[in-house]
């Protein structure tokens, strides 16, 4: 099968590359595949972080790609549309996270959809995290061009089909990232990152955004006891200093550690090796890749119970559920972690389970299946 990939690849860095990359390669070998990137995949005054681009000192993966589609110029829809057509794709992959998206990869879909070429969007979200009055109406624009869709987690599959009832969906758990390499011996990592040793080690991990709810873990750290250590390693999409008041009014500022800045993937081992719980204090979520590092690395999980984290984690026992997002419901999951071995040592057995589960391997042998069933006239929606 002839199978293009529309999104993000190298040299744009972050979550969504890296996932297209590990899907580029897996899909390889058994398909040609044909990766088509983004010539600007935002401006520059609309992009949060320091840059969208892998730096010289980053190990992104160099995917070979045609770098056509440039958000904010009408003209270069028309382009990729007509390179897309040309290479003559059995299957059109195309991965959507917001709304901003919409109008560009909305246009190419909807003019290929109805061809010999199927469409299957990969839905990060359907409703973003930070709502918006447009984001509802440039969703369905965007929708519409896709044969079918895949989601990570059925809390997308749900607002999928509040938009669109019709959906032929299937939900595929994410898989987990491989490429990290394997856990460091843990005063190794310790010293490496000048932590104080022999602490409980709690880590928030990724881009630093409102939604995450970083403030809230910080509020709970500040109710432990100097036995543990909070490590902050990401970062910051926007202002950080409420977080830094924050800390500096804590009574455990001392015990927390801050490490504000992209983490290159060379750099993701330390940071697990010291952890011994991923906190992931979200106000709102759909799945996470963090959660997918925290597998690779064997290291549980405590989350809120929103989006498919309650889903993901809590009802695969790799980790726990604070039923509130508030600095005493996380607080209090921390305090019970930490107070039973028992509950690590069942996490990492469950954690062991997901990892032969959620290869990618069988995340593009599901796919491919269900590209399949698309032919079925009669359709299908599915979980």
């Amino acid at each position: 099968m002839r199978i293009a990939i529309l999104s993000c690849f190298y040299p744009y860095r972050g979550g969504i590359s890296q996932f297209n990359a590990c899907l580029y390669g897996e899909l390889g070998k058994d398909h040609i595949v044909k990766a088509f990137n983004f010539k600007r995949q935002y401006p520059s005054f609309l992009f949060p972080g320091k840059t969208q681009y892998v730096t010289p000192d980053d190990e992104a993966v160099p995917i070979e790609s045609e770098s056509l589609l440039d958000t904010a110029d009408p003209f270069s829809y028309i382009r990729t549309l007509k390179a897309i057509r040309k290479w003559k794709p059995d299957l059109l992959i195309v991965r959507y996270w917001m709304s901003y998206f919409a109008p560009s990869l909305g246009y190419i879909t909807r003019h290929i959809k109805g061809s010999s070429c199927k469409v299957i969007s990969i839905l990060d979200n359907v409703v973003p995290h930070e709502r918006r009055f447009f984001d509802t109406p440039l969703t369905r624009y965007f929708l519409k061009g896709s044969d079918g869709h895949v989601t990570l987690c059925e809390a997308v599959a749900k607002d999928l089909l509040r938009l669109k009832p019709d959906a032929r969906y299937e939900v595929i758990q994410h898989p987990l990232y491989s490429h990290f390499g394997e856990r460091k011996p843990r005063e190794e990592a310790e010293r490496k990152l000048g932590l104080l040793p022999g602490k409980k080690n709690i880590l928030f991990f990724g881009l630093i955004r409102d939604y995450k709810g970083l403030d809230i873990l910080i509020e709970a750290f500040n109710g432990l006891d100097d036995s543990y250590q909070l490590i902050i390693a990401g970062e910051p999409y926007g202002s950080f200093e409420k977080y830094r008041t924050a800390i500096g009014a804590s009574p455990l500022k001392d015990n927390t550690r801050t490490f504000l800045k992209y983490i290159k993937d060379s750099e993701v081992t330390d940071f697990f090796s010291v952890a011994d719980v991923t906190v992931l204090p979200y106000r709102s979520a759909t799945q996470s890749g963090i959660s997918s590092v925290s597998y690779h690395f064997e290291v549980p999980m405590i989350v809120t119970a929103v989006g498919g984290l309650k889903e993901t984690i809590g009802d695969a026992g790799t980790g726990l559920v604070a039923e509130e997002c508030t600095p005493e419901a996380i607080r209090a999951e921390i305090g019970r972690y930490f107070s039973d071995p028992s509950i690590r040592e069942g996490c990492i057995t469950a954690i062991r389970r997901e990892k032969e589960r959620l290869s990618w391997g069988a995340f593009c042998r599901k796919l491919i299946g269900f590209a399949g069933s698309l032919n079925d006239s009669s359709g299908r929606n599915r979980a």
